[in-house]
């Protein structure tokens, strides 16, 4: 489900026509956050910790209006729900495309998300499908073997794309503290850096208070 949004009255009419113009109109930023509690709870469950913070990232993504904004030929759509769309590692070492359908119960994603996986393990090639185009989601990198302090990312100009993009990097203990490096990259038309503040402060939140619901 998504509803248009009124241009002529929305308080963003003349930063959304700004940025529509760029040849580049994303932007950047890179952060880090706190994991060890979502870890231990994965842990304990025998689930996937990658799904876990999979989980909780689009989660958090979904609690801020702006990330759930697309521009669909030059007009602009709230969605009611997000999704995950992840690249996911195969054993050959190459990857593919995954969607996974967000629901409300951790284990009932945590399920979709493991099924999801094994799709794409057995599938050659990028296992694109037809959900793989979905605007509905939130297109999500897995980088599990660098700590990295910067992230830039492939772009195709001439293809119009307002997806939000968020990346992970590799994982690691200060002391007791679990710290994951994360980069966001968010179309300025629809995103300013409030926006991927909120972001930030709920998805912090949301892992150091894991739990199942």
């Amino acid at each position: 489900m998504k509803q248009k949004i009124d241009l002529d009255s929305w308080n963003r009419k003349e930063h959304f026509e700004l940025f529509l113009g760029f040849e580049e109109p994303y932007h950047g930023v890179m952060f880090q956050v706190e994991m060890s509690r979502l870890y231990e709870q994965a842990k304990d469950l025998g689930h996937s910790v990658f799904l876990h913070y999979l989980y909780r990232t689009v989660q958090a993504a979904q609690s801020v209006e702006n990330f759930r904004l697309r521009i669909e030929e030059d007009e602009v759509f709230l969605y009611e729900r997000l999704h995950a769309g992840s690249t996911m590692g195969r054993s050959d070492h190459t990857f593919g495309f995954g969607t996974i359908e967000f629901d409300d119960d951790i284990g009932v994603f945590v399920a979709r998300g493991r099924k999801e996986m094994e799709r794409v393990e057995q599938t050659p090639g990028l296992a694109r499908d037809p959900n793989t185009l979905r605007q509905d989601v939130i297109h999500c990198s897995p980088l599990p073997w660098i700590p990295f302090t910067g992230l830039s990312h492939a772009r195709a100009f001439y293809r119009k794309d307002s997806v939000p993009k968020i990346s992970f990097g590799k994982y690691e203990w200060k002391g007791s503290e679990l710290w994951m490096p994360m980069a966001v990259h968010v179309h300025h038309a629809l995103v300013d850096g409030y926006h991927v503040g909120l972001f930030y402060e709920k998805l912090q939140e949301l892992m150091r208070h894991e739990a199942m619901s």
